[in-house]
């Protein structure tokens, strides 16, 4: 017999969040053993894409769930292929990845101009097909199909734009999940690993223990494409899209850390957390 979705879903969250917690201690002295280093804003050298626990968490979620409740199809499964395919493009950019070339203007005028392929625009062109893909099979419509695609795409680079200090990743990630969260319906357990596995992760990225790198920002990132695609209507999306957009064509010419920085509230909650003493 099947658990009350209620009850599940607590109990995945709090399984979640204890398998997070053992993989971060896990994962970290072996990224720092073996090299996974990277220097932050601050010059220190921390462990970096500590995010790859994500996928980890949520699959190990995922076979908890299909045993105690049966449940399968499509959403799960398109959900883990899109997490795990972008946790590798990421893991890529964070272990071979250069960072003298930045955004899309960047990346995509090395393999334009000089047919040189940067791990930044595999990153793209991989998570564009996986965007395809998962689209394929919520999309009524061409129209609708190249809403979800670009939603899906541009939601994941979203959140690599975020992740330049402390904690911001995360943050801004929570401003968008929970509301969306509400409208997940009968996707709502699909999503609760990876809440579970944030709020774990959490202390370790805003105190600047580790980077999560875009193995971690690549996996929030589709979450809340995804979120969108199952959960929300197509206007909403397309407002959603156009957000989107004009914040890619702003962080193109503008410093998305100097805005922040120049703005008293938005500083102050940016630096939340961090115990630093820069909270204000």
């Amino acid at each position: 017999m099947g658990w009350d979705p209620g009850y599940l879903a607590a109990f995945v969250l709090i399984v979640a969040f204890l398998l997070e917690t053992i993989g971060v201690h896990m994962i970290l002295p072996m990224l720092a053993n073996y090299g996974a280093l990277r220097e932050n804003y601050r010059g220190d050298l921390i462990p970096v894409a500590g995010g790859i626990t994500f996928p980890i968490t949520i699959l190990l979620c995922y076979i908890l769930v299909q045993l105690s409740d049966g449940y399968t199809g499509n959403s799960f499964n398109l959900y883990l292929l899109a997490v795990m395919g972008m946790a590798l493009l990421g893991l890529v950019d964070d272990m071979l990845g250069q960072r003298d070339s930045l955004g899309f203007r960047g990346h995509f005028g090395r393999l334009f101009k000089k047919g040189e392929l940067t791990t930044g625009a595999l990153k793209a062109l991989g998570g564009g097909i996986i965007a395809v893909y998962v689209s394929l099979f919520y999309s009524r419509s061409l129209g609708e199909f190249l809403v979800n695609v670009l939603v899906i795409a541009l939601f994941t680079n979203c959140m690599n734009l975020f992740d330049l200090r402390p904690g911001r990743c995360i943050k801004a990630f929570a401003l968008f999940f929970l509301p969306m969260l509400a409208y997940s319906d009968s996707y709502f357990i699909l999503f609760i690993p990876i809440a579970g596995a944030v709020l774990a992760y959490f202390p370790y990225d805003v105190k600047a223990r580790v980077m999560m790198g875009d193995t971690g920002s690549n996996v929030l990132g589709v979450t809340l494409g995804i979120m969108a695609v199952y959960g929300l209507e197509l206007p909403t999306r397309l407002m959603l899209l156009v957000g989107l957009i004009l914040l890619h064509i702003f962080t193109e010419r503008y410093s998305l850390s100097k805005i922040i920085d120049n703005n008293r509230f938005l500083r102050w909650l940016d630096r939340l957390g961090r115990g630093d003493g820069s909270t204000g």
